[in-house]
């Protein structure tokens, strides 16, 4: 059973699953007490706020990839959907309470964290 938070009750788990809804709760996490020090709520938090940083270079690709018929619609839309099978995996294995490590950003993540 994971541990509780006394002051909100807000498990670990849970914490971390928040962590990828937007960046803003990762932000927070890092930040407020006790969460800031929990390895992993912040490896959570670090891995959202990258893969945040991520999906955003990933639009700018995707604008670009929209002026390439066919091809770069298919591309397009593979990347898109890509992200989205990563951010589920992250939000689902964060709530089991186990960490996936995202390629390139996981390890950044975690050095992040400690």
């Amino acid at each position: 059973m994971p541990e509780e938070t006394p002051q909100t009750g807000l498990s670990d788990n849970a914490a971390s699953g928040l962590a990828y809804l937007t960046f803003i709760p990762a932000i927070i996490f890092l930040v407020v007490a006790p969460y800031n020090t929990n390895p992993n709520i912040r490896f959570h938090s670090w891995q959202s706020i990258f893969l945040t940083v991520a999906a955003i270079a990933a639009s700018i690709l995707h604008i670009i990839l929209l002026f390439i018929p066919i091809i770069g619609w298919i591309l397009s839309l593979l990347i898109s959907l890509g992200f989205l099978i990563i951010w589920l995996i992250c939000i689902i294995k964060a709530f089991g309470g186990e960490r996936f490590m995202v390629p390139v950003i996981g390890p950044l993540a975690a050095k992040q964290a400690g």
